[in-house]
């Protein structure tokens, strides 16, 4: 018994120190709340007392751990309002209550087609590495026999693949152009096919290079003038409402991208849903037809451009 009085008396101190702590802390917060009493901190934020005794708002140190989510502003899921307010706090950001519930998942929005096209750069490369097969196929002059001159070599592709019509068309020159591997291996896109659409557009851009009576063939002297290793091929640019726009710049057609590649706007031929960008409704959309025929002004004012181009030059 004696025994056991021992231990009480030696965990008085404790209990005291305890009670103490226990009528200090509620003193506090009697002191806290009589200090707080009119203080209004705001959502995130509670009033807290300073060492001088006045009241200050600071960020909230635990929200209550109910289950209400919220979707934020940010896109973030809050697990109740207080955590999205407290976040805002913390961050010194403006977050506000989106929704009720979780915030859903925003997918990217999928970028609008673009036309497949053939830059100058893509026609330069192609003519540039058609010109180097053919150069390596040149054979010098012997001491007992005569070699192989460039025309030469041209001259005997150019009967090769010419159907009797004395001209090589977009088809003909392709089937000449497919003799070397190396030379139609312009990867430019992943997908395989659009290469080979790609390889086609580079061939009607080579031949409309040297084309000079725009019948979209080429005869010997063209052909011969479209693969002169001395020929330095014109940048073309194309022309809208009095601009001028270099190779690879954009613009828009109702949902429609139109790039210029090669000096002519290429456009995509998509049917627009919807309201467009300028606003328009879907009755006002153009139709296939009507995006044809827009397309058709935009080469005018580049064919107009260029001859103005060409009378300024004349004049100088």
């Amino acid at each position: 018994m004696m025994r056991s009085l021992s231990q009480i008396w030696k965990s008085l101190p404790v209990l005291a120190l305890v009670a103490v702590a226990w009528v200090h802390a509620e003193e506090e917060q009697k002191s806290k709340s009589k200090v707080c009493a009119n203080v209004f901190c705001g959502a995130g934020r509670e009033c807290a007392v300073t060492e001088k005794g006045e009241p200050t708002c600071l960020c909230i140190e635990q929200c209550k751990p109910h289950k209400r989510p919220v979707c934020g502003s940010n896109g973030k899921t809050y697990l109740n309002h207080c955590e999205l307010h407290r976040d805002a706090c913390l961050t010194g950001s403006k977050i506000q209550v989106d929704h009720d519930g979780h915030c859903k998942e925003k997918k990217p929005p999928s970028p609008s087609a673009s036309p497949v096209v053939c830059y100058q750069s893509d026609r330069d490369e192609l003519r540039k590495r058609i010109i180097q097969w053919l150069e390596a196929e040149i054979i010098p002059d012997g001491w007992f026999s005569k070699g192989s001159n460039y025309s030469e070599i041209l001259d005997k592709y150019f009967k090769s693949y010419d159907d009797g019509d004395s001209g090589l068309d977009s088809n003909e020159f392709l089937k000449f152009v497919e003799q070397n591997e190396t030379a139609i291996n312009i990867t430019t896109y992943v997908n395989q096919e659009t290469n080979k659409l790609l390889r086609g557009l580079c061939i009607d851009a080579l031949i409309e290079l040297s084309d000079e009576n725009a019948d979209w063939k080429l005869s010997f002297h063209e052909f011969l003038k479209c693969l002169n290793p001395s020929f330095n091929p014109p940048e073309k640019k194309c022309a809208l409402e009095d601009e001028t726009y270099e190779d690879g710049a954009e613009t828009q057609v109702e949902c429609n991208r139109c790039v210029c590649a090669c000096g002519n706007w290429v456009c995509t031929a998509m049917t627009c849903e919807g309201k467009n960008q300028k606003g328009q409704q879907p009755n006002e959309d153009l139709t296939e037809e009507e995006l044809a025929r827009y397309v058709q002004e935009l080469q005018k004012h580049q064919e107009t451009a260029e001859k103005n181009k060409k009378s300024s030059t004349k004049e100088i």
